[in-house]
């Protein structure tokens, strides 16, 4: 059972974005790990800087910011009830799921692939943003790229992407679904809200409506995230599929451990170099950061208030639902977008769960073969008999 957890948001230090933890690759490949540090500081000013500018709106006009934290509230509270049969409410079985044709695959032609395409029946938690949320249509029109095997279907891995990086090819190619595939599992990669075909036409990039709309938005499209998911679940395991597990990267590990949350019918979930507390990550960053560090005093808020308006889609917030043996966290000593400090917090949260580091950035995730292998073992351990895996 879903169980509330302490509230975390007040037991981390103000300056927790500081702490350094270091991993046991830091002196084991120290070129390799401080070099790709390095890499990675450079990479993330630039993402930090369209994040600050989707987020500009409520940080440049004090009278939007005072009403948007005082509609962010009611997260706040919510979370602080600590009721998860509040917050992951199931979607409807019934939801109409469309099979579509799909481009063919340039990147991977031999695989049987479709289209899967639905309408979100996700509804806010808030009241107060209901009609200004829906009112973006585009987000409610949900698509998929499934990939099948001959014969009928198979144990499923749905791959979520990360923050801007959206297109089904980058994925494929960056975690090697094609080699899963090759294992024996079916794929599906699903386009989060705000990102790809789900952007308003007026985008500059994949992703910046999920931010650009306030805090208020943001927790409720990471909800619809988990909820879209959940609805993909229940058509999968309704045309016949033995089990489902989950993985993804950085806003996909995020939205990864939270669906291990939510929904116990997941046989694994494997997140990668996930957030888990997206104040403290930008507090980090620059020039979010600075930015960030005015804001606060001048709205008359802390940092664990500023937490608490988040956590109702922090992993932190909840325990899982599923036997933490089926519970994989993988991070990258050399990351500094999602440091080490906080992948280290989700495996401690994750009692029983399995760590597993590579000496890489965000991007570039040196030894990844090793942690692919580590991986396919982990998901034959979690399904059992249910795939025929390749030893190779």
């Amino acid at each position: 059972m879903n169980t509330p957890t302490p509230q975390w948001w007040n037991n981390l230090p103000d300056d927790y974005y500081r702490h350094a933890v270091p991993t046991h690759l830091d002196s084991k490949f120290p070129l390799k790990v401080h070099g790709s540090a390095a890499m990675d500081r450079i990479l993330r000013t630039g993402l930090a800087t369209m994040v600050s500018s989707a987020l500009s709106p409520m940080l440049v006009f004090p009278g939007l910011r005072e009403r948007e934290l005082e509609k962010a509230g009611f997260y706040g509270d919510l979370a602080a009830k600590g009721d998860p049969s509040a917050v992951f409410m199931p979607p409807p079985a019934n939801v109409i799921i469309h099979k579509t044709a799909s481009p063919a695959l340039g990147y991977h032609p031999s695989v049987p692939h479709h289209g899967l395409h639905f309408t979100s029946p996700y509804e806010t938690l808030n009241p107060a943003v209901r009609d200004s949320y829906n009112s973006y249509e585009a987000n409610r029109q949900v698509s998929a790229q499934h990939w099948t095997h001959p014969g009928g279907p198979r144990p499923t891995m749905i791959f979520i992407h990360g923050y801007f990086a959206s297109p089904y090819w980058l994925n494929s190619l960056m975690f090697s679904l094609k080699w899963f595939y090759d294992q024996g599992l079916d794929i599906v990669l699903v386009t989060q809200p705000f990102h790809g075909a789900r952007q308003p036409s007026a985008s500059p990039w994949s992703g910046f409506h999920f931010l650009s709309h306030g805090l208020c938005h943001a927790n409720e499209a990471m909800l619809q995230s988990v909820f879209d998911v959940r609805v993909l679940m229940n058509h999968l395991y309704a045309t016949g599929v033995p089990a489902i597990g989950v993985s993804g990267l950085s806003l996909g590990g995020y939205i990864t451990a939270l669906l291990a949350n939510a929904d116990e019918r997941l046989a694994f979930a494997i997140p990668n170099s996930p957030m888990v507390s997206p104040v403290d990550m930008l507090l980090e960053w620059t020039p979010s950061g600075s930015l960030l560090r005015q804001l606060i005093p001048t709205s008359g808020r802390t940092v664990p208030d500023f937490r608490r308006l988040l956590a109702i889609h922090s992993p932190l917030s909840w325990q899982p639902v599923i036997d933490p043996r089926r519970l994989l966290v993988i991070g990258g000593a050399g990351d500094r977008f999602t440091a080490p400090r906080y992948v280290q917090l989700l495996h401690k949260h994750w009692t029983g769960s399995r760590m597993h580091w590579f000496p890489g950035n965000h991007v570039l995730h040196l030894h990844q073969r090793r942690y692919l292998k580590l991986m396919r073992d982990f998901i034959g351990q979690s399904l059992g008999d249910m795939v025929e895996r390749n030893p190779e």
